[in-house]
């Protein structure tokens, strides 16, 4: 599924108005984790303002939300790049939140009330519904919201921030897959049966299911990681 130009604003306004600040926000981070801007390229702010018909300032602003979310990052050098993760911390923040999210389904109460199925799987057919129009964007933010809902009946605020803090560090490398057609029906099929495994109360496929919905992503990132040279 490649990303189109309907999928980003436009370089510049019809009407001559300043491009904003999250407007910026939102490109730039679309083409970060669709894959349009690969780990360690360079965003250089006379071509994002010559992109985008935006302002120094705004380029500079955007550029120092995005270090915020953990998805570009800012070397004396080089100045702003995308965000790079090594294999090693590639492994270690999956493993990581593997560990986080096996703990939050030992912890839930099998079965769940039927309100929380209930609310999962409308938040799904919403999630049906992006996946089916081919929009990425809001394919990602139901994403999110589906995993945040799923794992609150754990019990645990802290252990849900946690889950969250994690998904939030992984975001520069989370959502590669889910631009191919195939991954991302998969994906969708595999949150139905987390749904249906919570409720017949079943965790032992809970874990299996957690698991491998990880694995995507992240052998994604890899993927791309060794297609750029000298990234180790």
């Amino acid at each position: 599924m490649p990303v189109t130009s309907a999928q980003v604003p436009a370089r510049a306004r019809e009407n001559g108005s300043e491009v904003r600040v999250p407007e910026l926000v939102s490109a730039i981070e679309f083409d970060i984790l669709f894959g349009r801007l690969k780990p360690r390229e360079r965003l250089i702010e006379d071509a994002l303002m010559l992109r985008f018909g935006a302002k120094r300032h705004a380029v500079r602003r955007a550029l120092d939300e995005l270090v915020k979310l953990g998805v570009v990052v800012r070397a004396p050098s080089r100045g702003a790049t995308v965000r790079d993760f090594s294999a090693q911390e590639v492994e270690e923040v999956y493993e990581l939140r593997e560990l986080l999210q096996g703990h939050a389904v030992r912890r839930m109460p099998l079965p769940v009330p039927k309100g929380h199925i209930e609310r999962l799987e409308e938040i799904q057919k919403q999630h049906d519904l992006a996946v089916d129009a081919a929009d990425l964007r809001l394919v990602d933010r139901i994403n999110d919201e589906f995993h945040r809902v799923f794992f609150s009946v754990c019990g645990s605020k802290l252990l849900c921030d946690a889950i969250t803090q994690y998904m939030q560090l992984t975001r520069a490398m989370r959502v590669y897959p889910i631009a191919e057609p195939q991954t991302l029906a998969k994906l969708r099929d595999e949150h139905w049966a987390m749904i249906r495994a919570l409720e017949v109360g079943d965790r032992t496929e809970l874990l299996h299911l957690c698991s491998q919905h990880l694995q995507p992503s992240k052998a994604a990132y890899l993927a791309v990681r060794r297609s750029i040279p000298d990234t180790e």
